[in-house]
């Protein structure tokens, strides 16, 4: 999925996803403030799932467009 299709998505009925790693984030003040706007806007959707959904997004994004798409593309996620 690319970061631009994610409103789409978010809009979409939520599947329950099975998580199994845990992260400690810090973020600047601006982008918790970001992600807290998008919860606002998608309420459905917590921040939690956004921001899993952005990182899932991105590194999606590097697996089709970078240099790094073949070291990255035989990881299980």
């Amino acid at each position: 999925m690319k970061v631009t299709d994610l409103p789409k998505y978010w809009e979409t009925k939520q599947d329950p996803v099975e998580r199994s790693h845990d992260y400690n984030l810090r973020l600047p003040l601006e982008d918790a403030a970001r992600i807290a706007a998008l919860a606002d806007l998608y309420p459905h959707r917590s921040e939690a799932d956004i921001l899993n959904d952005m990182v899932s997004a991105a590194l999606d994004d590097l697996v089709r467009q970078s240099p790094l798409k073949d070291k990255l593309a035989g990881k299980d996620k």
